[in-house]
C-alpha cells in the first residue's frame, strides 16, 4: 500500500489559501495578503443583510396594510413575496455566519456545509412563494376583483425602489458566493414584482380590465422560476459534492499531470466546502526526489490561484502498482 510510506500523504490545507476567509484564528500561518476579493464575500455582506431585512420587514407591513385597505390582491400577493424573501435573506445572512464559525472536535468542516443548505432552502422557498402567486393568479381570473388603482400604484413604485437599493447592495458578491446571489435575485425579483404590479395597476386604471392584474403576476412567476432554477441547479450539485461550476476538473486533472515528474493522477476529487471555499483530494504518481516539497507547494499554491481551490490534499505515490489504495476497482476515477 503506497501511503504506508511516511510522509506520502500531504495534507497542504492553509498555507496558501488565499481563498480561506475569515480562519485567521487557530492558524499562525494566515497571510496578510490573505483576502482576495470574494474569499471573503460574507463577511462583506453583514451590513447588506442588516439593513436589506430591516427595509424589507418595514415594507412587508407596509404592503400588506395596504393591501387589505385597497382590495389589492396583488400586493397582498407581493407583501407575502417579499416576506418569504425576508425569511430568505435571514437564511442566506444566519449562513455566511456559520460558514465563519471554527471547526469542532466533531465536525471537522465547522458548519461551512450550511452555506449550501441554506442556498438549497433558499431556491426551494423562491420556488414555494412563486406557486402561491400562481395560484392566487389563477384563482382571480374566475374571480376578478375590482381595486384602488391609484394607491397600489404609489406602495409598489416603492417596493421597486426599496427592492432595488437592496438588489444593488449584493450586486457585487452575486458572481462568487450563491447565497449572496440567491439575496440579490430574491431582490431583482421583488423588484420585478413590484414593477409588474404598478404596470397592471395603471393599465387597470385606463381600461377597467381586471383580468390584468392576473395576467402580470402569471408573467411574474415565470421570470422567477427561469432565475430560481439556474441557483436550485447550482446548490442540489453543491450538496451533492459535485465540482462548482465554475471549476473545469479535466483542466484541474491536465494541468496536475503536466507537474514535474507526474506520471499519473488518479482519484481526483473536487468539491465545494461552502459557497465561497472549494477543496480537492488527488492521487499522484511520481518520483519522491529533492523535489518533492516544492512539488507539494507550488501544487498548493497554484491550485488556490488558478482554480480557486484553496484546501488541497495531495497523495505521493511512488509506482504505479499504487493502485492497492483502492478498495475496488469500481473506484477509478
Amino acid at each position: 500500500m503506497a501511503h504506508d510510506h511516511p510522509g506520502h500523504a500531504h495534507h497542504h490545507d492553509h498555507d496558501h489559501d488565499h481563498h480561506d476567509h475569515d480562519h485567521a484564528h487557530g492558524h499562525g500561518h494566515h497571510h496578510g495578503h490573505g483576502h482576495h476579493g470574494h474569499s471573503h464575500a460574507p463577511k462583506d455582506f453583514g451590513r447588506a443583510f442588516a439593513i436589506g431585512t430591516a427595509l424589507n420587514l418595514g415594507f412587508v407591513v407596509v404592503e400588506a396594510a395596504a393591501g387589505l385597505i385597497t382590495g389589492s390582491l396583488a400586493l397582498l400577493a407581493d407583501a407575502g413575496h417579499n416576506l418569504s424573501d425576508v425569511l430568505g435573506l435571514l437564511m442566506a445572512w444566519g449562513a455566511a455566519v456559520l460558514a465563519k464559525r471554527a471547526p469542532s472536535l466533531r465536525r471537522t468542516y465547522g458548519l461551512r456545509k450550511g452555506t449550501i443548505l441554506a442556498s438549497l432552502a433558499n431556491a426551494a422557498l423562491l420556488l414555494v412563494a412563486v406557486g402561491a402567486i400562481a395560484w392566487e393568479a389563477v384563482r382571480r381570473f374566475a374571480d376578478p376583483q375590482p381595486i384602488e388603482t391609484g394607491p397600489v400604484m404609489i406602495v409598489a413604485a416603492v417596493g421597486i425602489a426599496i427592492n432595488t437599493a437592496t438588489a444593488l447592495m449584493f450586486m457585487k458578491g452575486s458572481k462568487e458566493d450563491l447565497n449572496v446571489r440567491g439575496a440579490f435575485l430574491h431582490m431583482a425579483a421583488d423588484a420585478a414584482v413590484s414593477a409588474g404590479v404598478v404596470v397592471a395597476a395603471f393599465a387597470m386604471s385606463l381600461t377597467g380590465f381586471l383580468w390584468l392584474d392576473p395576467v402580470v403576476s402569471l408573467a411574474i412567476v415565470a421570470v422567477i422560476v427561469l432565475g430560481t432554477w439556474g441557483l436550485l441547479r447550482d446548490s442540489l450539485d453543491l450538496a451533492l459534492d459535485a465540482a462548482p461550476r465554475g471549476i473545469d476538473p479535466a483542466k484541474v486533472r491536465a494541468w496536475l499531470a503536466a507537474r514535474p515528474g507526474v506520471s499519473e493522477v488518479h482519484d481526483l476529487h473536487i468539491w465545494a466546502m461552502s459557497t465561497t471555499e472549494n477543496a480537492l483530494t488527488a492521487h499522484v504518481v511520481r518520483p519522491l526526489d529533492e523535489g518533492h516539497d516544492q512539488f507539494l507547494h507550488e501544487a498548493c499554491s497554484e491550485l488556490a490561484s488558478k482554480f480557486n481551490i484553496g484546501h488541497v490534499t495531495i497523495q505521493v505515490e511512488t509506482s504505479h502498482g499504487a493502485h492497492a489504495c483502492r478498495l475496488a476497482p469500481a473506484d477509478v476515477v
